[in-house]
């Protein structure tokens, strides 16, 4: 929403369509939500504009997860107010309905996650939508609010799992799969749409199917199983960059990795490990056996060399010694993960670690923070300057008068690193091009156009 003019009266036509605004707050899983409510409401009929002054109602997808990020969303609410007047809120924050009243009493109405219906049912009773069947009409694919050539594509909401530092199970219930043919389906249409790149999204992408007891679904003329490494087989037909995010790493995640050197599914796996002190990690409830992980990971480089993995991590958890700290440091040395991002640790509103013992000191978490990321900036140039020299598929993201910009398969989208192509302004968004890598940095590379 680039405008925060107030809103001004209006005197439509009697045919103009209801126009909405949309504040799409959080994680790609919120960004999903936000497209599949935006094209149910254009299919009705309904606009969507960019700035709240021209909006008749705004709709605010919040984001729960963190206390900062509650703070913005709740900011976020009283600018919509403040701009425009007739807001509905959604999201991970709706749960919190009773909190978000006390704050902007104002608002039309509250619904949480992924709840569809009761949106369009809110938007319904504030804003009746047109009846114009000329206005009905939205592509196969719905409306996306990413670039044309990529789309995530999200194939379960919830989690089971009880990670003491987290709430997403309060937040969006138990895991809840898709059946398999309803991915491939939107897939399918995805991909007729021109997108060039599948990012593969859930709380808990390996756990896939789980809930379904991996019940196959008939996707055109064949079963397909809700699993996980049946569905990445399936969706590699498409013949488009399929990137995995958000996999815990449980045992069939090694299944996947072949099918990586196939060249089936990018070979790109983003884990959260979280920590790598077994101390911490039993008191994160997650798996405490890192050095068995980094086993596994010299077997996924043994099986396909090509594989890139990116990860997150949490330090300065309540209890997290100078020790505990240092293993983690350590088993970064010995990983080499090509992609980190580092978390200082925050109490989350509900979750079980805020009454854990040993809370430290703010800018105790920040020095180590800080520390972490110098220590993978290091490992990053190395691993970096290792593809001076080589030629790799781009996928061509922004074209400039100066060059473009693009990524690798080992690049998901606004999260890792970019190309700079020198002589790329004559491309194209959505083009796949060879680039020969002539300079690298901490995060980025650089190349030109590979002679054919």
């Amino acid at each position: 929403m680039p405008s925060t003019a107030p809103r001004k009266a209006r005197h439509h036509a009697s045919r103009q369509p209801p126009r909405i605004g949309l504040v799409s707050l959080g994680c790609p899983k919120a960004l999903v939500d936000s497209e599949r409510i935006v094209s149910r409401l254009r299919a009705e009929g309904y606009e969507l504009v960019g700035s709240y002054d021209e909006a008749d109602l705004v709709l605010v997808n919040t984001c729960g997860f963190l206390d900062s990020a509650r703070a913005e969303s709740l900011d976020a609410i009283g600018e919509a107010l403040a701009a425009n007047g007739r807001v509905i809120v959604t999201g991970c924050m709706g749960v919190e309905a009773d909190l978000i009243r006390d704050r902007h009493p104002e608002v039309l109405a509250i619904t949480g996650p992924h709840q569809y219906e009761q949106v369009i049912a809110a938007v319904h009773a504030h804003l009746p939508p047109a009846h114009d069947p000329k206005l009905d009409l939205v592509p196969p694919e719905g409306l996306r609010l990413t670039p044309r050539h990529y789309a995530y594509l999200k194939i379960s909401e919830g989690c089971n799992h009880a990670c003491s530092f987290c709430i997403i199970p309060k937040l969006r219930g138990p895991l809840c799969s898709r059946p398999a043919r309803e991915v491939l389906y939107e897939a399918e249409r995805l991909v007729r749409a021109g997108v060039k790149e599948l990012l593969i999204i859930s709380q808990d992408t390996g756990a896939y199917g789980v809930d379904l007891r991996h019940a196959p679904s008939r996707f055109r003329d064949r079963e397909v199983r809700a699993h996980i490494v049946d569905l990445a087989r399936a969706l590699g037909e498409f013949g488009v960059w399929v990137r995995l995010h958000y996999v815990y790493p449980y045992p069939h995640v090694d299944d996947l990795v072949p099918l990586m050197n196939e060249g089936a599914i990018l070979p790109y796996l983003d884990i959260p490990f979280q920590h790598a002190s077994p101390t911490v990690l039993r008191a994160m409830r997650r798996p405490a056996r890192q050095d068995r992980m980094l086993e596994r990971i010299r077997r996924w480089r043994d099986i396909c060399p090509e594989i890139a993995i990116r990860s997150t991590f949490v330090v300065g958890f309540p209890g997290e010694t100078e020790r505990d700290f240092e293993l983690l440091l350590e088993w970064l040395e010995e990983a080499e993960l090509d992609r980190v991002g580092c978390f200082a640790y925050e109490d989350v509103a509900g979750a079980a670690a805020n009454h854990l013992p040993g809370h430290l000191p703010e800018e105790v978490k920040e020095e180590r923070r800080a520390r972490l990321m110098a220590v993978q900036e290091g490992i990053s140039r190395r691993r970096l300057a290792r593809r001076v020299g080589q030629d790799m598929a781009v996928l061509i993201d922004e074209v400039t008068s100066d060059g473009a910009f693009g990524r690798t398969y080992a690049d998901a989208p606004e999260i890792d690193g970019r190309v700079f192509v020198e002589d790329g302004e004559h491309l194209k968004p959505g083009e796949i091009v060879w680039v020969e890598i002539t300079g690298s940095d901490a995060h980025d590379l650089v190349g030109e156009l590979a002679e054919e």
